[in-house]
């Protein structure tokens, strides 16, 4: 049945709001999320579907970071909107990372924690990423160094140690995520980055630091006093 033009009008009308509360910053994090849909599909309320995706991710970066097969699974998301959600995410992805290898990575930590939490936060399995830097903390590559399990993901410190032989790096930076929420720095996490800060030392590369994302949260092996 033909949608009523009533409807049509109150849809236009509070998606004009949307707009205009997002150019005035009034916006709740949902909310951007649903004018965001908006324009994927534009002739629906989509409403529900952005607060079903909070409530079943949790949180814009789990949002960003899911599979699109996993997004499949909410009702009311098709793929063509899956995809579109996707390509911002690799859009925002790209941007931090041109950003990286022309300043200073570390410039401000919020920005730092963003970038890490926007590659990793979400995921359902651990990744392992290593990023190479320069002597001014600019970045030469991210590596993804392993992809592993829900609970696990493998390390090679001597395949690290060569990368930054290669690259000329002087700085490294771990990063890994733990998808069991609020979960810090593992025995095992402690044994591995203390082998990698020897290996490096011999070369005269610097572990700068060593991070994990888990539950919407960035923690430094390095601030918890573990390196």
């Amino acid at each position: 049945m033909a949608e009523k033009e009533s409807d049509l009008s109150l849809r236009a009308g509070h998606r004009e709001r949307l707009r205009q509360n997002f150019l005035d910053g009034n916006l709740a994090k949902y909310e951007i999320l649903e004018l965001l849909l908006s324009y994927a599909i534009p002739r629906r309320d989509v409403r529900p579907l952005a607060r079903m995706l909070f409530k079943k991710f949790g949180g814009m970066y789990p949002i960003l970071s899911a599979s699109i097969d996993e997004l499949c699974k909410v009702p009311g998301m098709g793929r063509n909107t899956a995809i579109f959600i996707k390509t911002i995410h690799q859009v925002m992805l790209a941007g931090y990372h041109c950003e990286a290898k022309d300043s200073n990575i570390f410039q401000t930590r919020e920005h730092f924690e963003n970038y890490c939490k926007l590659m990793l936060g979400g995921k359902p399995i651990e990744e392992m990423h290593v990023l190479y830097l320069d002597v001014d903390y600019r970045l030469i590559e991210n590596q993804m160094h392993s992809i592993g399990s829900n609970n696990d993901a493998a390390v090679y410190p001597t395949e690290i140690v060569k990368h930054a032989m290669i690259l000329n790096a002087r700085f490294v930076v771990l990063i890994h995520n733990h998808p069991r929420a609020q979960t810090s720095f593992s025995r095992e996490d402690e044994i591995v980055t203390k082998d990698i800060i020897q290996k490096l030392d011999i070369v005269g590369v610097k572990l700068y630091d060593h991070f994990v994302v888990s539950g919407g949260i960035l923690y430094s092996m390095r601030d918890c006093g573990l390196i």
